[in-house]
């Protein structure tokens, strides 16, 4: 065999496995701008509030999509010194979270992190709370079976964020009927399969992120006055999974895919962003109970 015959046969070698590699990738994902997928559908111009809480949410459109996630910054909290919960008398009646969720098959979901008590040094639980840990939440589902659910991550110290920290969350469908919530960041990690009957591949349904002040036995009713306050909460990029030939897709949550909603009005919000942070679904937040 000549030397510039075996060249051309090793040139034809590396091109064929070139071309191999190159027919295995994913579909390319759009860009992080304003672009859509062919036939997806845009999000509501405005949804109503649900009443009991003071939150920033924004949520999708009920379309093809598996999940979403993103990278944030925890928000400092500074508590309404007058609002303490009676039955608690060391904790009060507000109380911040950041979840993700979303509504699949008639089956709504809050998973992601709240203020909580937890186990000290001593393994014993403290009377105030301390820290974010992980939460999940389901509603009942007719078609599973299922009934509502609400847990806690265990109250262990790998499972302890803090005001400041910076994390990266996601909540996504793993299997049909099983979503999985992923927390990780300031060194830390916590994984968990969550079942959930209504969230499935071959579905439609909406998911959101949500900022908030919670407040403690008030669901469903007006928000009740309060000087409690979050700041420096931020979202670096957050992003919603397309469902595309049954594979999870990452893709930008920008500005043409929400809805934006400041609940119970926008006065007690602060939202600052460019529209480069709106291109990849980051901004920054402020809730103020007193208004801003």
């Amino acid at each position: 065999m000549t030397f510039r015959y075996l060249v051309f046969v090793l040139c034809l070698v590396s091109f064929s496995c070139s071309k191999k590699r190159e027919n295995n990738t994913v579909t390319p994902q759009p860009t992080p701008t304003n672009s859509f997928y062919v036939g997806e559908v845009k999000p509501a111009a405005a949804k109503s509030c649900f009443a009991g809480a003071y939150y920033r949410k924004l949520v999708s459109s009920v379309d093809e999509w598996g999940g979403i996630g993103g990278q944030l910054v925890l928000p400092t909290i500074v508590f309404d010194p007058s609002r303490i919960n009676p039955a608690k008398p060391t904790q009060f009646l507000d109380n911040p979270s950041v979840y993700m969720g979303g509504n699949m098959g008639g089956q709504e979901t809050d998973i992601g992190l709240t203020w909580e008590v937890i186990k000290d040094e001593n393994g014993n639980v403290t009377a105030d709370r301390r820290a974010f840990r992980p939460f999940l939440r389901r509603t009942a589902h007719s078609g599973s079976g299922q009934v509502a659910l609400y847990e806690n991550a265990p109250a262990e110290a790998r499972y302890y964020w803090y005001q400041g920290d910076e994390v990266t969350m996601s909540v996504k469908i793993v299997a049909n009927g099983v979503l999985r919530f992923t927390v990780e960041g300031a060194g830390k990690k916590f994984e968990r399969d969550f079942e959930c009957g209504g969230y499935t591949f071959a579905g439609k349904g909406e998911f959101k992120r949500v900022n908030a002040i919670d407040q403690v036995s008030n669901e469903g009713k007006p928000v009740q006055a309060t000087r409690t306050k979050v700041t420096g909460g931020e979202w670096k990029a957050s992003y919603l999974y397309r469902i595309v030939n049954g594979q999870l897709q990452e893709t930008p949550f920008h500005d043409g895919r929400y809805t934006d909603m400041r609940c119970p009005s926008a006065n007690y919000f602060s939202i600052f962003s460019t529209q480069i942070d709106r291109s990849k679904g980051a901004e920054k937040i402020e809730i103020n109970g007193a208004g801003i």
